[in-house]
């Protein structure tokens, strides 16, 4: 398979890191020059890469193109472009629709799956959600760690909402490690403490598919104990009530 992507940014280097570390068959990939310093970068570490001209030339050399640009510029980049109409393409392009996709370019809607990656995928970890289903993609991002395809644009919709807890999850680490700096503890100890205590957590749960999150809580709070102390603390004090609050803003903003 030859790859082109359009944008060069952080999700892009993750993707092809993982990729072309990966038992893939990838013969090229074709990366804007956009950023010049992280398609150098790439172009330095593999041998497949190449950094093509312009945009364009990174349309006539893909099979699949993958688009990795910010909203607020992808209509102006992608109204310049003159697509294949067989053209498959994987847009990454966050909350815009397949409508909008197959308007700036003059395609039909089918020629479209969008994905979510996260920037774990360089280490071949994470899921990464995908609408519609379609074989070549899943094979993918299946090989950057799990592929996850949704059967409707509302599925996929509250699958991008989830991506937004990352920031809350590092500021729960955040505000812990200062209530322990708070109590005289240093960082680096509490650091070293606390990142594998969470990592710990979720091998747990990855390895317990088939047990409920409610059934994990309970396996891990001793009936009248500390953490389920702090579980009621959280959920009764509004931690429920303001995380549910605040996904739904944010499913709100992904939906229009």
């Amino acid at each position: 398979m030859d790859y082109g992507f359009i944008g060069t940014g952080t999700i892009t280097e993750a993707i092809i890191i993982g990729a072309l570390s990966s038992d893939l068959p990838i013969r090229r990939v074709v990366v804007s020059p956009r950023n010049a310093d992280i398609a150098a970068r790439l172009a330095a570490r593999f041998t497949q890469v190449e950094i093509a001209a312009s945009n364009q030339a990174v349309v006539d050399a893909a099979e699949i193109l993958v688009l990795a640009i910010r909203p607020q510029v992808a209509e102006g980049a992608l109204t310049q472009l003159s697509i294949p109409q067989t053209q498959r393409i994987i847009s990454l392009i966050a909350a815009t629709s397949h409508e909008k996709l197959a308007a700036w370019t003059g395609l039909e809607t089918s020629n479209f799956v969008r994905a979510i990656p996260l920037p774990f995928v360089a280490f071949r970890e994470g899921a990464t959600a995908i609408y519609p289903p379609d074989a070549r993609t899943e094979q993918l991002f299946a090989a950057l760690g799990t592929a996850v395809p949704c059967s409707s644009k509302e599925e996929f919709d509250l699958l991008a909402a989830l991506t937004a807890l990352m920031g809350s999850y590092f500021g729960i680490l955040e505000r812990t490690s200062d209530w322990l700096a708070g109590k005289g503890m240093e960082e680096a100890k509490a650091r070293s403490y606390l990142t594998p205590l969470f990592a710990g957590l979720a091998h747990v749960a990855s390895r317990a598919p088939t047990s409920t999150y409610a059934a994990l809580r309970a396996e891990f709070s001793t009936k009248g104990g500390l953490n389920e102390q702090v579980f009621r603390d959280f959920d009764t004090g509004g931690g429920t009530a303001a995380l549910t609050k605040a996904l739904n803003r944010v499913l709100e903003r992904i939906k229009n």
